[in-house]
């Protein structure tokens, strides 16, 4: 076997380190900066100009304190959307930031849609409308401007540094040059988005990318805690999109824009039987389908030319392959129904409550270890608001304990014993590089991977639904398949990459099936839906939380957090 070289090593000092410039970890950036908190950098594994979910643009703030509502207001439906498995303390302090967020990106640009009144264009009580194609490079053009702000584009970080409890830094490697890099920090941001591709998705070989949730989101922020031992959240409350069969393109403005119903193959409106919160309007269509009533539709026969061409504009601009679909067909939305379908499940804190268990200044139980935006859990319906929010309360949360001086750098003994870890994780990429002879490629044990969550752990081949026995074999399986996964191959650094990325899902997949094996009811219909336990049961009334320790996933069942301000006490 032919040895490569060793990667060349650049080890960075820096005050705070960000993992993941999308919404969140830019503008925790910026807010650093003026707050002059020291030195900042920002590691992306892409690049920050078209990085994160943000990456192609929104068109709408789907979470604004409108005239005539309050921060409390947002607190409310978000808790009822959740059947009350919220942090109310991290809704409030994220919907009290809403209108100031979105206020700092007008003036860095962004347009804001205005009526005759010089006031914004509402969407129901809780949107306003943008034109947003560029919301992204408009914060990655603020965050290259802002003073002691680095960025390491093309740099994928894969482990953080952690002795007794407490942070010190993280490694990780570019993935277009033959180096790896030791950054060491007083304080680190996690910032790199929920978990997609764990579950085999709805679209088939190279299709399969056509997804709700960025496919580069591998869950990386929860499987770099997870090893670290930070305590995690609500996994079992995953997220099911409901979409535009085929083309997976957003159902909400059809349902909001045209006041579109849902309705199934008989024309019958099914939506009012079964519920109107986001996993039960996935769960009725699923139903429908597993009665014979499918398929499932929005009904837009019979709309106005005036709103024919209003969702054509409104999808050309966000998914423009529905655009296409229709034009394709011949037919406007006015001429046939829009058939609709659950997308297979994602971990993602910004629609639901999974991720990080963070405090109300968003410090992880690893001091000096930071979540924000979708890793955070506890704080559902943030969307892009909610996460450069919660990149400010981060950092000033940080800034309060360097000057309580709280967060500093190692001292000589721990430093020892991190240069061990640095070594061991060094390892591990050279081992990927070397091996030349691999059972099985990435591509091959992440299909496996996403056929066994999709038979095994509830997803779209099982309608969404699991019990104990299936779990306990999909536990069995994701063992087997993380083994495997260790003696996988890298010809480049680009492969590197991609091993890792397996690695993190697999990681994320085996604590997610824990989650979901230990809520031992059914709150939310689709999202969990435990056909061992089928009704909601009012002994978990609590947080379902979890930690890895000695290799073994420990249970935490919290009470619900009636405090204003919440600190981790443990």
């Amino acid at each position: 076997m032919s040895m490569k070289n060793r990667l060349n090593t650049k080890e960075i000092t820096t005050d705070v380190l960000i993992i993941g410039g999308g919404t969140a970890g830019c503008y925790a950036a910026l807010v650093l900066s003026e707050q002059k908190a020291g030195r900042v950098l920002i590691a992306e594994k892409a690049n920050i100009r078209r990085s994160g979910c943000l990456a192609a643009g929104v068109n709408a703030i789907n979470a604004y304190i409108v005239k005539g509502r309050k921060p409390q207001d947002y607190v409310d439906y978000a808790t009822k959307d959740a059947a009350g498995i919220v942090r109310q303390d991290l809704l409030l302090t994220a919907a009290e930031n809403f209108n100031e967020v979105t206020a700092k990106m007008e003036k860095l640009g962004l347009v804001i849609l205005k009526d005759e009144n010089g006031d914004y264009v509402a969407r129901g009580n809780r949107n306003i409308k943008i034109n947003g194609e560029n919301f992204k490079p408009l914060l990655a053009d603020a965050v290259h401007k802002a003073e002691n702000v680095d960025v390491l584009n093309y740099v994928n970080i894969t482990d953080l540094l952690v002795k007794d409890g407490q942070v010190y830094g993280a490694v990780g490697f570019s993935i277009m040059e033959e180096t790896a890099y030791i950054i060491r920090a007083k304080a680190v941001l996690a910032a790199t988005g929920g978990a997609a591709g764990l579950y085999k998705p709805n679209n088939p070989g190279f299709s399969r990318h056509k997804m709700w949730y960025p496919p580069f989101n591998t869950g990386a922020g929860y499987a770099m805690g997870i090893l670290a031992g930070a305590e995690m959240t609500s996994f079992e409350m995953r997220f099911i999109a409901l979409r535009c069969k085929d083309t997976i393109a957003p159902t909400g403005t059809i349902a909001q824009g045209v006041g579109a119903k849902q309705i199934n193959a008989a024309g019958e409106i099914y939506e009012t039987k079964y519920g109107l919160t986001t996993s039960e309007r996935v769960y009725g269509t699923v139903r429908e389908n597993q009665l014979g009533h499918g398929p499932c539709y929005l009904k837009t026969t019979g709309i106005t030319k005036e709103q024919d061409e209003d969702l054509l504009k409104a999808y050309l601009n966000m998914a423009p392959s529905q655009t296409l679909k229709w034009i394709e067909s011949g037919k406007n939305p006015s001429e046939q129904d829009v058939e609709i379908q659950g997308t297979e499940p994602y971990i993602v804190g910004g629609h639901t409550a999974s991720g990080y268990w963070v405090n109300t200044g968003r410090e992880t139980t690893v001091k000096g270890l930071y979540a924000a935006g979708d890793v955070a859990g506890g704080c559902p319906q943030k969307y892009v608001t909610g996460a450069l929010a919660e990149g400010k309360l981060a950092a000033l949360d940080m800034v309060k304990q360097f000057k309580a001086g709280t967060l500093r750098e190692a001292d000589v003994q721990t430093e020892t014993e991190i240069k061990v870890q640095e070594e061991e994780i060094l390892s591990q990429y050279e081992k990927f590089r070397n091996e030349d002879a691999p059972a099985f490629s990435v591509e091959e044990l992440e299909e496996a991977m996403q056929k066994v969550m999709d038979e095994y752990a509830g997803g779209i081949a099982s309608n969404y639904q699991f019990n104990e026995k299936q779990l306990a074999l999909a536990d069995e399986k994701i063992l087997q398949l993380q083994a495997l996964a260790e003696k996988t191959a890298a010809a480049d650094m680009h492969e590197l990459m991609f091993a890792y990325e397996l690695r993190e899902r697999l990681i994320v997949c085996r604590s997610l099936i824990a989650h979901l094996k230990n809520r031992k009811e059914t709150r939310w219909h689709s999202f969990n839906e435990n056909l061992d336990h089928p009704e909601t049961d009012e002994k978990f009334y609590k947080y379902v939380n979890s930690k890895l320790e000695n290799g073994e996933i420990r249970m935490i069942f919290r009470d619900i957090v009636k405090e204003d301000t919440y600190e981790h006490t443990n």
